[in-house]
């Protein structure tokens, strides 16, 4: 993030620093603050062009050109949120501030589209038969079914594209030409695409055998080709990097009722009834973020699921974190989640 200190007024400043301050910068933004460096109004080109044609003088106070209800951000939105609103109201800035209003951070939509692209690889599953979706994948495979106007895989690779990730590989064998057709090679998005095709089903952990290991050594997602989800990629990313570990796992609450009493006895006293309780789970989420080292440790066509392998780790004496997802998530899999899909997908 550029220096935004540099364009800070406060409120008595003159119109003329103001305009020093924006031919000055790159940011083309000033931010007026108080003493405590709260967030009053942000000053642009547009506001100096408003002032100059009603011919308010230079000596003109800040206060009285600036806006005073600008768009703001908290410093715990995803870049995705951000991005999102500031495509949809067209702005180019938006100050990051707090609870209490104080000014913490700019981002700016440079930055956000160009000035963050990550290096480390996304491998997209997109082998699978898609049995539980037929007829609708009696000809077309599972990641390739629409979403509203798009392919699912589609709009996982585009989420992960909006996060500034550029490296891609999917991993087919069920019509694997229609999915190659589709995607090609990635120009389209700008970003490059690499195919490893699974003559045989290997599982979502044995197509990680299929890779080029000499490219990867960087911590990689995995993440199933039949997820829709808001999770922040670069939240997950940061999370691994700093617990370490072999792997991440995101894992979302999965709750049951028993639709029943429940008796808790002592043989054949009862202690206490419970009328049916909720059971909470942690389930596996289908997203992952894998060290380099494990994955060079995936034998070539060896069939594994991703949880035996992770549990395989464990054994070795290996960290394997989890990850809560809090976010949106939709693991479509059956007829009744498709159509939920089609439903929700207006609000994603």
């Amino acid at each position: 993030m550029k220096n935004w200190n540099a364009v800070l007024v406060g409120p008595d400043d003159s119109l003329e620093k103001a305009i020093s301050v924006l031919d000055t910068g790159a940011l083309r933004i000033v931010l007026v603050v108080d003493d405590q460096r709260r967030l009053l109004g942000t000053i642009t080109d547009g506001d100096v062009r408003r002032a100059l044609l009603r011919y308010l003088p230079m000596s003109t106070a800040v206060r009285d050109v600036m806006c005073s209800t600008p768009q703001t951000a908290g410093p715990a939105w995803p870049r995705e949120r951000v991005l999102a609103i500031m495509q949809s109201r067209q702005l180019l800035h938006m100050p990051v501030v707090d609870d209490g209003n104080v000014l913490v951070g700019l981002e700016t939509m440079q930055e956000l589209v160009n000035g963050r692209r990550l290096d480390n690889p996304v491998f997209l599953m997109a082998g699978g038969f898609g049995t539980r979706l037929h007829p609708l994948t009696n000809d077309c495979p599972k990641p390739l079914l629409k979403v509203g106007d798009k392919p699912i895989l589609e709009l996982i690779l585009e989420s992960y594209i909006s996060a500034g990730f550029h490296k891609f590989y999917i991993s087919t064998h069920y019509l694997p030409e229609m999915i190659r057709a589709h995607f090609g090679d990635g120009s389209k998005w700008g970003v490059t695409i690499s195919y490893v095709h699974e003559e045989t089903p290997l599982g979502t952990g044995g197509a990680l055998g299929l890779l080029p290991r000499d490219e990867i050594s960087l911590p990689m997602f995995l993440m199933n080709g039949d997820l829709l989800t808001r999770l922040d990629y670069r939240g997950l990313l940061d999370y691994h990097n700093e617990h370490g570990g072999s792997a991440t796992m995101c894992v979302r609450e999965y709750e049951f009722q028993v639709p029943y009493g429940v008796i808790q006895s002592d043989g054949h006293r009862i202690q206490s009834m419970v009328e049916k309780p909720i059971q909470k789970w942690f389930i596996n989420a289908g997203i992952y973020v894998l060290s380099p080292e494990l994955i060079r440790s995936v034998p070539v066509n060896q069939r594994v699921d991703m949880p035996t392998l992770l549990e395989q780790s464990i054994e070795k004496g290996s960290d394997v974190m989890m990850f809560p997802v809090h976010e949106y998530w939709l693991d479509i899999g059956r007829m009744e989640d498709f159509k939920r899909a089609q439903q929700q997908f207006g609000n994603l």
